[in-house]
């Protein structure tokens, strides 16, 4: 009886010895296969921006300047002001050129009176000719002094050369001016529609230039795509401009290539001397994306981990053509439904067994929004 019972009791303790031996086996199996969160790679259209900072001018900036020297003595516009081609800014002192001009009157009324006389006696060949032609001359001098002076008169009434906007008024109501002066009286210029002057380094041109479709650059530069303003404040400006003129040469100071494009601005918002930064779309079509997030870096190379179709988990380095936001552009080293760990690769060390669990692309990627850098 004592035997039996001795059997009887040991059964259990087998039995809970071997089911013991069979989890700490699968335990070592799990253990041994890791599990991860997998992705597959898709294609996808994405625009990405590149951005250059940039200047801002009216397409006309006129000077104003005096052509003659004088007090100014009524300032007739304001700063900011619309204005005319023709309509008077300025006006200069011209008392003493008058008094000059009414000389200079009564020298003309004296040589024609001259020349009167002397006409009818060259008719009757009682004088030679040569007295005629003379007083003739000195009637001509003294008309054109008189017309310089009353030119000059007219230059005392400085008027705006071009349609367009008064910008800052730097003399006022008693300060003597002259042609000399090294600033303008004022500049008018023309803002309703401006230029957006940029530059782009050699590399960037070149890269620019032969990735535009066309046989030479006017046939470029009329495919370039249209391009955006982000102005001080960080916002977009609401109308788009495009790419007119490109420098053809290199600045040598700067080894940069300057660009022109041109904004309408019915608004007057842009003016002359505003800061921003231009910005240039550039599109890729079916293009393979990979989160940054699922990449790591080795020795200067971008590299993801290829999940096989053993579940082989393998460090594979891919070639980035460019980058938006929390996308990798990939340009080889994977395809598109290829398998790839999504989070976590950090928790690995060269290739290993894994147990992968798919999860969606955008889980890890996020929405993908037109982004700028």
């Amino acid at each position: 009886m004592k035997k039996k019972y001795f059997l009887i009791l040991l059964f259990p303790v087998i039995l809970l010895i071997s089911c013991g031996g069979e989890s700490s086996g699968n335990n070592n199996s799990q253990a041994a296969a890791p599990s991860f969160q997998v992705i597959e790679i898709p294609t996808k259209d994405i625009t990405s921006f590149t951005t250059y900072p940039a200047s801002v001018e009216g397409i006309i900036n006129s000077e104003v300047r005096a052509k003659i020297s004088g007090y100014i003595i009524d300032v007739l516009v304001d700063e900011g002001q619309k204005v005319r081609k023709g309509e008077t800014l300025f006006k200069l002192e011209t008392q003493s050129l008058s008094q000059d001009a009414a000389a200079a009157a009564a020298n003309v009324n004296a040589a024609q009176v001259e020349v009167d006389k002397l006409m009818p006696l060259v008719e009757k060949n009682i004088i030679s000719n040569v007295q005629l032609e003379t007083a003739k001359a000195k009637l001509q001098q003294a008309k054109s002094s008189y017309n310089s002076i009353n030119a000059n008169i007219n230059y005392g009434s400085i008027k705006s050369p071009v349609d367009g906007f008064v910008g800052s008024i730097r003399f006022r109501r008693g300060a003597l001016v002259s042609p000399t002066n090294t600033q303008p009286l004022t500049i008018v210029a023309d803002i309703s529609e401006v230029f957006a002057y940029f530059s782009m380094n050699e590399k960037d041109y070149l890269d620019f230039i032969q990735d535009t479709k066309g046989n030479n650059i006017d046939e470029k530069i009329k495919n370039l795509p249209e391009v955006e303003l982000i102005l001080a404040n960080g916002r977009v400006y609401n109308e788009k401009g495009r790419i007119e003129t490109i420098n053809s040469q290199v600045d040598q100071a700067t080894g940069a290539i300057t660009f022109r494009a041109k904004f309408d601005n019915p608004s007057r918002i842009l003016t002359n001397g505003n800061s921003a930064r231009i910005r240039i779309p550039k599109k890729y079509r079916d293009i393979i994306v990979v989160p940054k997030e699922s990449t790591f870096e080795r020795q200067g190379n971008v590299y993801v981990y290829q999940v096989n179709p053993d579940s082989t988990a393998v460090a594979k380095s891919i070639d980035v053509l460019n980058e938006v936001e929390n996308l990798y552009l990939v340009e080889s080293g994977i395809h598109k439904g290829d398998q790839i760990i999504g989070l976590g690769i950090d928790k690995l060390r060269g290739d290993s067994k894994i147990i992968p669990r798919q999860i969606p692309f955008d889980s890890v990627a996020k929405p993908i929004r037109k982004l700028f850098r």
